[in-house]
């Protein structure tokens, strides 16, 4: 079976897992090693999502489920983990919130953009929608509480925030249990699910091609998370947009692809599902993961994030809850979303980082 356009250059693209480690270690120039482990990283990301899912139609719709929402950001959570441990703490604060508005704004605004253009309206299970949006507001919430006792309570940042992520990690293991077990009905679609990934070798050479890539990817994420912060103080940008624009766009690169594919081929619960949904496993599950895997640093994560940040995802929810509300989109709504996050980047672009 001939390959798609699309995988052919993904493949073509592990090549620079080689070319980036050797340009680590002759210490060659901080962008041109950082722009190497970035490229590596987007093949890898596919590579984890098409195993992922492959399992998860060997092992049943529940605990599939399951894995693909444990699995979903991988990639996230182990750029963001060695990350920490190289001490870049604005960094992966700013690359939480960057996956959440690349998400919400950009991914899902390009899908309902190009959707549109074939499809004049796309409708989706609104109540899907509605739930990963109240979840969504739940964690700007718990992003919000540290800020407010900055100023009042300094000393006890990283003991609120550890309980915040524990009320988060608990919130998101009850959204399992309501969408999987208790009213899986509810969140089921009559459209098929056209994940050919998933239907390509056995359980076992899906185990295998996952647990590689992870590797793989740890390691590269060494790389990538090793080069960024002299890469960015030689481009003159600030850890902020660093970490909202280059490494959380990223890892964001494949998810983009399949939600235009499957936004052109017209299965929108497919988009909306995915793409709202990754952003909700980023606040209350890679956030809350992160906080915990910091302590076995040298340097403890807080979810005290910048104002323009919790300012930044706020609107994005709010904007986002507005136009799913109805179940149905179009390639104006999709536009507007995308204007948005192209906003929001000019103002994290001039940020002034202390």
């Amino acid at each position: 079976m001939k390959e798609s356009p699309v995988k052919l250059t993904l493949n073509l693209l592990l090549i620079m897992i080689p070319i980036a480690a050797v340009l680590w270690w002759t210490k060659a120039s901080p962008i041109l090693v950082f722009g190497s482990a970035a490229l590596s990283i987007v093949p890898l990301s596919k590579i984890v999502g098409g195993a992922t899912e492959s399992l998860a139609v060997h092992i049943g719709p529940t605990l599939g489920g399951l894995l693909n929402a444990s699995m979903g950001n991988a990639p996230e959570l182990i750029i963001g983990f060695f990350a920490l441990k190289n001490g870049l703490l604005k960094v992966v604060k700013a690359s939480l919130t960057g996956s959440i508005l690349g998400n919400l704004l950009l991914t899902l605004g390009l899908a309902m953009f190009v959707g549109g253009l074939t499809h004049p309206v796309q409708r989706f299970n609104v109540r899907s929608a509605r739930m990963s949006t109240t979840l969504m507001m739940l964690a700007v919430v718990g992003l919000m509480v540290p800020a407010l006792f900055h100023f009042s309570s300094p000393a006890a940042e990283h003991e609120i925030s550890r309980k915040i992520a524990f009320i988060l990690l608990l919130v998101y293991g009850l959204s399992l249990i309501y969408t999987l077990a208790t009213h899986r009905k509810l969140f089921e679609t009559a459209g098929p699910r056209e994940l050919n990934l998933a239907q390509t070798g056995s359980w076992k050479r899906a185990l295998l091609n996952l647990a590689g890539a992870t590797l793989a990817l740890a390691f590269v994420s060494e790389i990538l998370t090793d080069s960024l912060e002299p890469a960015t103080k030689m481009l003159h940008l600030n850890a902020v947009f660093a970490g909202i624009i280059l490494l959380a766009s990223v890892s964001n690169v494949s998810s983009i692809m399949n939600a235009i594919t499957f936004a052109r081929k017209n299965q929108m619960d497919l988009v909306v599902g995915s793409v709202i949904g990754a952003a909700t496993q980023i606040a209350l599950l890679v956030a809350p993961a992160l906080i915990f895997a910091s302590l076995f640093t040298s340097t403890p994560m807080d979810l005290l994030f910048t104002r323009l940040e919790i300012v930044a995802v706020a609107i994005a929810v709010i904007l986002v809850n507005n136009i799913t509300f109805d179940g149905e989109s179009d390639w104006l709504e999709g536009a507007m979303l995308v204007a948005v996050f192209l906003m929001l980047g000019v103002g994290f672009y001039f940020l002034k980082v202390e």
